[in-house]
């Protein structure tokens, strides 16, 4: 088994508490058209980099039924900036678009195949995976960025074509598993294409 979810997985289930003081499962999110999941954090540059872009994504598809939603899977033992409380400060700090939940156990992303933050997940109205991968090319530094794959892949769903690029490399830091060193990553996680 690969060791990210493939183009028409299902979507696993989820129990996780929320920066909002609520806990969130899948099916809190039935009524959306497409749910997109993506792994973030607090600290990665890559992900503070773009999180302005990725509001603007969010923002001009929220009319659309489409539902973000973001998951900090990394452990605060490697990263003290990832813990809960600071993702609840960093949520009151910036007021982003989407719910932020907490995956202290790292099961969500084991069961997702997080390789970086951050990494997104596409799914459609069944919540099968549509498109997984990276948001733009440069999220380090979105002012060199050439394309937003994710909009791009939501205008193609949302039109009822087919995905042209429905596979991306994410591109961020890895995720930072409890007990092992920053930068480690388990054996079978690999490039997606």
């Amino acid at each position: 088994m690969a060791f990210t979810l493939q183009i028409n997985d299902k979507a696993p289930d989820f129990e996780l508490p929320a920066t909002d003081g609520e806990t969130y499962r899948l099916s809190n999110f039935d009524e959306s058209k497409v749910l997109v999941i993506f792994f973030t954090c607090n600290h990665c540059p890559y992900v503070t980099g773009s999180d302005e872009v990725t509001r603007q994504t969010v923002e001009q598809f929220a009319g659309q039924g489409v539902h973000f939603v973001g998951i900090n899977s990394n452990s605060a033992n490697t990263y003290a900036e990832d813990s809960f409380e600071q993702m609840v400060e960093r949520m009151e700090t910036h007021h982003f678009p989407w719910l932020y939940l907490y995956d202290q156990s790292q099961e969500v992303a084991r069961l997702y195949g997080a390789l970086r933050t951050p990494h997104f997940y596409v799914f459609d109205a069944d919540r099968k995976l549509v498109y997984t991968g990276r948001a733009v090319d440069s999220p380090r530094d979105t002012s060199r960025m050439t394309v937003n794959d994710l909009e791009e892949a939501l205008n193609q769903h949302l039109a009822g074509e087919t995905i042209t690029l429905p596979v991306t490399n994410p591109i961020g830091c890895n995720v930072k598993w409890e007990g092992r060193e920053a930068h480690w990553m388990p054996a079978d996680a690999c490039d997606l294409v």
